[in-house]
């Protein structure tokens, strides 16, 4: 069923990674336990370096916040040991935040810069990033995984160093993935309107959020998905149905 855009407006399409360029195990089975193993150690080598401070300042204040909302988290104490237990149980709540994001980007680092990682995307991808640029449209990333995390998993995927395609990389540090406002921000990083933007997610609430932001919005349904996962979506299982 061909989708109900008008995709001569459309000058620019946004990605989010986990269940639309890349499969969801990748992620949960690959990256996640990857960080979680290497975390202490990787705390107690770079701890001193100025970007991993900052990653355990912010870390400090989601666990005063934590704390605060009585979330029970574990205790915390300025160490390496104690940070990389909360970091641990923020990763079993899938949270998304933007310190642990950061902290996860900079030990995937090691991981792909060594070969030890290799990032996985769908086999349609890089023929529809490779067609989408050639139509003209800017294509950019929105992920709740730091831009360092993006860059190093299109850097160094399966396929090749698929970030020539890539024109822009957006983390929660512009704003939450389920607000309007972060995609009205996004749009304006483009340079385009909302309206010459089509988002593409697997989360409805993502996509709520980019449509009332005034984007184009379509579902991704990958991994033999449900068949109705929800009304009032325009639904793709592959990128090879978006022109």
């Amino acid at each position: 069923m061909p989708l109900p855009f008008d995709f001569g407006a459309i000058r620019a399409i946004l990605l989010d990674i986990e269940g639309t360029t890349t499969p969801v195990d990748f992620v949960f089975k690959t990256l996640f336990p990857f960080a979680r193993e290497r975390v202490l150690a990787f705390l107690r080598a770079h701890g001193e370096k100025a970007e991993v401070a900052a990653d355990v300042r912010g870390l400090r204040g989601e666990h005063a916040r934590d704390a605060a909302a009585g979330n029970g988290p574990p205790p915390w104490a300025d160490d390496a040991a104690s940070v990389a237990g909360y970091a641990r149980w923020l990763m079993d709540q899938d949270r998304k935040a933007t310190a642990l994001k950061s902290l996860q980007g900079r030990i995937w680092e090691d991981g792909f810069r060594t070969g030890a990682l290799v990032g996985a995307v769908y086999p349609d991808v890089p023929a529809a990033f490779a067609r989408w640029t050639k139509a003209g449209r800017t294509l950019a990333i929105f992920s709740s995984g730091s831009v360092l995390a993006q860059r190093l998993l299109f850097g160094h995927s399966a396929v090749g160093d698929l970030t020539p395609y890539l024109s822009g990389y957006f983390d929660t540090t512009t704003g939450p993935k389920r607000e309007a406002s972060s995609y009205q921000a996004l749009a304006a990083a483009l340079g385009r309107p909302p309206s010459e933007v089509l988002f593409l997610s697997d989360v409805t609430a993502e996509l709520d959020a980019a449509r009332s932001a005034g984007m184009d919005t379509a579902l991704c349904v990958r991994d033999g998905g449900p068949e109705v996962p929800g009304a009032g979506y325009a639904v793709i299982r592959s990128f090879d149905e978006v022109p």
